[in-house]
């Protein structure tokens, strides 16, 4: 049976779920797995308060759900290298990750999902946000998803609009992969393997073009998919305390950590779940 007052309570009507009843440092039983799972399906990112987790109770918390892959970009902690540190420091200006995105969709099998651990937070502000490409789709008329449904998104890392927000962290924490440029060929509709349903696939951080599509020809229509796919309706807003975790589903969900902490530093632990190539 689930754990014993496990509650899930939506923070938004388009997306997001806060877990309450649950004490992630005890070795959770299947059934209280599967229920977090079943919510996070549901509502595409979920939330964790007061979790006081040391990195190996983390990392078995999200072993519960998948294989954890190294950040091809930045090394991970010590002893941990499938734990990302996201990282803004007090004299910094640039955060990493600081645009709408879905976790490195450069890559020919981008992840599943995403854990993030606050450890630092500054006193206001480092909230992040996140829009329900579900939604999104299907908000779309039915004229434009036929145009969509055959086009296939480029995905690069290089890409200014994502590559300048981890150049902080590369300049002290490279890997032998830091200077390597990855590309990626993923459709824009892109159907869930677990949901069934359609999602908008494109982001601002890494989408360049549509296959066959040159730049120019491609930015037109990808510049309002850019701006469809955040609409206020379609998000919700997380504001992070110490010892908070998120899971969100990066194939059917952005999201945009927000920048309005200059002078203050945040510290997050990042692990990434392998995924499948979209389809």
């Amino acid at each position: 049976m689930p754990e014993v007052g496990i509650t899930v309570r939506k923070i938004a009507n388009a997306i997001g779920a806060e877990i309450s009843g649950v004490d992630l440092r005890r070795e959770l039983s299947d059934d209280t797995v599967a229920e977090i799972r079943r919510a996070w399906l549901d509502h595409v990112v979920i939330f964790f308060r007061d979790q006081d987790l040391g990195s190996a109770q983390y990392l078995a918390f999200a072993e519960r759900f998948g294989t954890p892959v190294e950040y091809p970009f930045i090394k991970g902690l010590d002893g941990f290298p499938v734990i990302t540190p996201v990282i803004k420091l007090e004299h910094e200006r640039v955060n990493f990750g600081g645009v709408w995105h879905s976790d490195t969709t450069y890559l020919d099998d981008p992840p599943m999902g995403t854990f993030l651990l606050a450890r630092e937070v500054p006193p206001l502000g480092g909230d992040t946000l996140f829009a329900n490409q579900y939604l999104a789709y299907e908000a779309l008329s039915d004229g434009l998803k036929r145009t969509l449904e055959p086009l296939v998104g480029v995905s690069s890392s290089i890409k200014a609009d994502g590559s300048k927000t981890r150049e902080d962290r590369i300049a002290d924490s490279p890997t032998k992969y830091s200077r390597e440029v990855f590309t990626a060929r993923h459709p824009v509709v892109r159907t869930h393997p677990e949901t069934g349903r359609k999602a908008l696939y494109v982001n601002t951080a890494h989408t360049v073009c549509f296959d066959g599509w040159s730049v120019e020809e491609s930015a037109p229509l990808l510049k309002y998919l850019h701006q469809h796919q955040v609409k206020a309706e379609f998000t919700c807003r997380f504001e992070w305390r110490p010892g908070s975790i998120a899971l969100w589903d990066n194939r059917a969900a952005l999201h945009f950590p927000v920048n309005d902490y200059h002078g203050h530093r945040r510290v997050m632990h990042r692990i990434t779940m392998r995924g499948d190539r979209p389809r």
